[in-house]
This record gives structure tokens, C-alpha cells and sequence, in this order.
């Protein structure tokens, strides 16, 4: 139900763009999505679980991470600390990521968010939107310092002709 609803709403965002562009990649501006990563990162979730063997934190329910004005919304995160254990490595997120930054929004099944370089990669079902625009394909990658990315594994979108003036 929740898939068919996702769907159609996919389906509502690309009918607002009328003739279909079809291809393997697509490079994408993400102005909207452009970040400091340096920025403190606050989690929030319903459950923690620490492991300190492996160096890893998972946190898992309702998960809300910012990192400025950045939010990213998940089921469950898994962090990976930095080998000395000062700082995060990577945020492997799953159980549905929500990303978003002022004007943009981006959903996937799974994301990884690397902090040293900035990039989030988002894997399975993924659709990104900005304002009025909806762009889908298989994978995301996002480099949040450049504010750039590219949409990989059939993408699919419709533009919105403008209306000639006379």
C-alpha cells in the first residue's frame, strides 16, 4: 500500500513535466543540497546500541540526523567512527532516508553519507526533487560539498515545456 501510494505520488510529480527523457545517468545541480560537512552531526532515535569491538553505533527507530540545514530521516542508522575514534567516518543509513536541504529532497531504500568527502550515495528507488521538478533512478550520488550529483540506473523525468510568449 505504501509502495503503490509512493508510486503514484512519483507518478504526480512527473506529470507535471509533459515530453519523457530517458537515460543510463544524468548529472544533477544540487545547489540546494550543498553542505558544510565539517558541522556538528546530532542523532536522534528511539533505541541505541553500542559495539564497541567493531567501533560501530546503531541507532534505529524514528532516526533524525542534522548536520546544519541538512536532515536525513531513516529507520535505522549505523555509524562508523573514525579509526583514532575522535570523530563519525560514515552514516550507513536503511529502512526507507529521507535527505533534505532547503529546496531539495531526495528518498531512497539505503544511503552511505562518507563525512570526510562530503558524498552520499543513495541506492534503491531513488527520487530526487527540486521545487517543482522530480528526477528517479537507481542510484544517487550526492557531493554535498560541491553541491553536485549524478542519478545512475535508468533515470527517468519529464520536463515542463515554458509557454511561448508573444
Amino acid at each position: 500500500m505504501l509502495h503503490a501510494l509512493r508510486v503514484t505520488s512519483v507518478l504526480a510529480l512527473l506529470s507535471l513535466i509533459p515530453f519523457p527523457l530517458f537515460a543510463q545517468g544524468a548529472s544533477v545541480a544540487f545547489g540546494g543540497l550543498k553542505q558544510d560537512t565539517s558541522l556538528p552531526v546530532e542523532v536522534s532515535a528511539d533505541n541505541l546500541a553500542v559495539n564497541q569491538a567493531d567501533g560501530t553505533a546503531v541507532f534505529s527507530g524514528n532516526v533524525l540526523i542534522g548536520q546544519g540545514k541538512m536532515k536525513i530521516s531513516a529507520g535505522k542508522v549505523k555509524v562508523e567512527y573514525t579509526n583514532d575514534g575522535s570523530g563519525i567516518s560514515k552514516l550507513f543509513a536503511s529502512e526507507g532516508v529521507t535527505l533534505i536541504n532547503a529546496t531539495d529532497a531526495a528518498e531512497a531504500r539505503e544511503a552511505v553519507y562518507t563525512i570526510d568527502s562530503g558524498n552520499v550515495v543513495m541506492t534503491g528507488d531513488v527520487l530526487l526533487t527540486q521545487g517543482g521538478n522530480a528526477l528517479s533512478g537507481q542510484k544517487l550520488v550526492i557531493n554535498l560539498k560541491a553541491g553536485t550529483g549524478v542519478m545512475e540506473g535508468r533515470v527517468q523525468t519529464v520536463f515542463q515545456p515554458g509557454k511561448a510568449k508573444n
